[in-house]
């Protein structure tokens, strides 16, 4: 990677791909969100709720009224006295506390409100109901009484103060009279005007303290229960689809959090272009998993077709040439050890192969293997004596990066995706050059399968398996011109023996006709 390339703070891309990956972790979650969700609607089921609805007439009302004086009725149906005067009612011992927690009034109109109560049973959420209506009404009807008693009493002191005025006046109009001649006509005029207004006045407040001593009948009247008590149907749907959409939704979304932050947070990388940039190696070829479930029970699957076709293609690149091979495991031991099973198949066509297992659970040992695979665990004898060997181990933590030498000169790495983070990919790159072993490619295990990242490192070609068909065929070329030169010296070339076995008797122990070299022309034979 340049210099001049600047990573992203968020990868989206790795982002989606990881959460791909993990959707067997957030589906599952989901799933146990779901589940929970229905057991808890079955295990704590929902109380019974009692509904009813009360007519509320307002002394004061009018059809511009907003709602306030609904809102207030509703507060003061949630107040403490109101809960233990209903809880009285009913000879409860409940907390009005406790109460209040139960019970909720709504205003669906200006004059009517509904009120609902939760309890444990259904009997007692009707009773709770219906004490705590007539509570409300008794209060509404008492209050709208005093109102009309204080308004009375407030009128009747404001006759009295009249009357006081009144007789104030009438003894200052008869101090006048008495006078006679000496009396002044025009305050005598004024104080009897203002006794004709006292006692229309007093009059006036005679008949408003009446009216408001016989209050508002049509508040006690109408204020009543429009809708007796009764226990609120709920259907199934609505009990068991609620708990269990909140747990699915809850479930969800603390699972794809979960797969997103462990995804930043752990830095594996999954896309063939992340793995190829930091083990500095091209990625050759991809290897799926074996399937799950009913797929499994197919005879071969693509996982086992897959793992036939990259041994082939190892088994050229091996056959081309003759330096040993290994097989290194991050993450896939299964896979490595099948994979080398059938490369040694491969190979075995040619000679003898011996299979070094050196990984920690002696994978490739477990595998049947045919007559010309010879299975031998590190430092045996018959590595030594081997034509043909090809080392399987791995580079995963705790590996001795010493002795991954004597496994092969060049080694295929087999890593799985999303396994091992940047940091120990980074470390094995830098081991295995330590060791001048080098990375011919990468097989890719579990790749993502929308991964359209191009995996291939442009600059290492000198290592990579796709460099190597034109080196050997380079080395072939400088064979076959020595060996024209000097005919009486045969000289080996790459793959030679390969060549020799598969060419007519008559042809053998010459090199492969070379398609473009030029034509020799003979001379016709002559007669004797």
């Amino acid at each position: 990677m340049s210099a001049e390339q600047v990573q992203p703070l968020v990868d989206l891309q790795q982002l989606v791909v990881a959460l791909r990956r993990k959707r067997r972790f957030w589906l599952t979650t989901a799933l146990a969100g779901l589940i929970l969700g229905c057991a808890v609607a079955v295990l704590l089921p929902a109380p019974p709720t009692a509904v009813t609805k009360i007519m509320v007439i307002h002394p004061d009302d009018s059809p511009t009224d907003s709602g306030t004086l609904m809102r207030t009725d509703v507060a003061v149906l949630s107040t403490a006295n109101m809960a233990a005067a209903a809880l009285k009612r009913i000879n409860s011992t409940e907390s009005p506390s406790d109460f209040l927690k139960d019970y909720a009034g709504l205003g669906l109109t200006n004059n009517v409100m509904q009120v609902t109560v939760k309890a444990k049973t259904k009997d007692d959420a009707v009773a709770k109901a219906k004490a705590l209506a007539e509570a409300f009404i008794a209060d509404h009807t008492q209050r709208t009484q005093a109102a009309a008693i204080g308004r009375s009493k407030a009128l009747l002191q404001q006759r009295d103060q009249a009357q006081a005025q009144l007789a104030d006046i009438d003894n200052q109009a008869a101090t006048e009279v008495a006078k006679g001649r000496n009396s002044n006509a025009g305050a005598l005029e004024q104080l009897y005007t203002q006794r004709a207004n006292l006692v229309s006045k007093i009059a006036d407040l005679q008949n408003q303290a009446q009216q408001a001593g016989i209050g508002s009948p049509e508040v006690i009247a109408g204020t009543q229960i429009v809708d007796s008590p009764a226990i609120q149907p709920v259907s199934k749907l609505k009990t068991y689809g609620t708990p269990a959409g909140v747990g699915l939704a809850l479930g969800l979304a603390l699972g794809l959090a979960f797969a997103a932050v462990t995804a930043l947070v752990r830095d594996r990388p999954v896309l063939r272009r992340e793995i190829s940039q930091h083990l500095g190696a091209s990625v050759i070829a991809q290897i799926g998993v074996k399937p799950i479930g009913p797929a499994k029970l197919r005879r071969r699957s693509k996982a086992v077709t897959d793992t036939r076709r990259v041994a082939l293609t190892l088994a050229r690149a091996a056959r081309e040439d003759r330096a040993s091979l290994s097989l290194l495991e991050i993450g896939a031991a299964a896979p490595t050890a099948e994979l080398a099973v059938e490369l040694g198949r491969s190979l075995a066509e040619d000679g003898p192969v011996v299979l070094v297992d050196d990984l920690p659970g002696k994978n490739v040992s477990k595998l049947p293997v045919d007559g010309n695979v010879q299975v031998v665990e590190a430092g045996d004898p018959a590595v030594a004596r081997a034509v043909r060997r090809v080392g399987v181990g791995t580079a995963g933590p705790g590996t001795a990066w010493t002795d991954l030498s004597s496994l092969g000169a060049e080694t295929v790495l087999v890593v799985r995706a999303g396994f091992a983070n940047t940091q120990w990919l980074h470390t094995v790159a830098r081991q295995l050059a330590d060791c001048g072993v080098p990375i011919l490619g990468v097989v890719l295990v579990d790749p993502d399968p929308k991964d359209r990242t191009d995996g291939t490192l442009w600059d290492g070609l000198h290592t990579a398996l796709r460099g190597r068909a034109a080196v050997v065929a380079k080395k072939q070329d400088e064979a076959v011109e020595r060996e024209l030169r000097d005919e009486t010296k045969p000289i080996e070339w790459p793959g030679k023996r390969d060549t020799e076995r598969r060419l007519r008797p008559l042809d053998r122990g010459r090199p492969p006709a070379d398609p473009d070299a030029p034509t020799r022309r003979l001379k016709p034979v002559q007669e004797s």
